[in-house]
């Protein structure tokens, strides 16, 4: 299955504050992440993000926050965003059947809202290099288990280019230039 820009949108889940400073690689992958949004946001692919419980782990990172516009950041306290009322109605008033998924922690959040949006008959897409946990074993776990239960591990470049669908075009020449150099 191909990723399509106009049936598709990229979730960011819990890339905050508090939480940052203590997942695994945690500076690569909220540039991989930061790389991801800027694309999306270039192919007018919405970009929606969540924030687990703001008042104790913090708010969006800055990095990511500025490249999101603001009404698209919701809060959740459920640890998967399709258990929380208003992503979940976000999310299904876009009828996006293609969500991309990136954030943190890859064995929980991630998880938990991948197994629920593949249950809602989505097709979803982890971002390998766009999600992390506190433990390269934790990211490990959850990726086997998101393969093991029909979501799709892809790369950063693996959706930017499906984005794309072909070269010659403007964006394709802007985002080369720009992101893939």
């Amino acid at each position: 299955m191909l990723i399509h820009p106009d049936k598709s949108c990229l979730l960011v889940v819990d890339i905050q504050e508090k939480m940052a400073p203590v997942i695994h690689q945690a500076e690569q992958t909220v540039a991989n992440c930061e790389w991801l949004i800027d694309i999306a946001n270039r192919l007018n692919v919405p970009v929606l993000a969540t924030e687990q419980y703001p008042q104790g782990l913090g708010v969006t990172l800055s990095g990511i926050r500025q490249r999101i516009k603001p009404e698209n950041i919701i809060e959740k306290i459920h640890f998967s965003a399709m258990s929380d009322a208003t992503p979940n109605r976000v999310i299904n008033a876009g009828k996006y059947n293609q969500v991309v998924l990136v954030g943190m922690e890859s064995h929980v959040c991630v998880l938990q809202t991948a197994l629920e949006l593949k249950q809602q008959a989505r097709e979803v897409y982890v971002v390998e290099d766009c999600v992390s946990s506190r433990s390269p074993a934790d990211k490990a776990a959850a990726l086997a288990r998101f393969r093991q239960c029909g979501i799709y591990v892809v790369s950063r470049e693996m959706v930017a280019f499906e984005w794309m669908r072909r070269a010659g075009t403007d964006s394709f020449r802007e985002i080369s230039k720009n992101y893939l150099r």
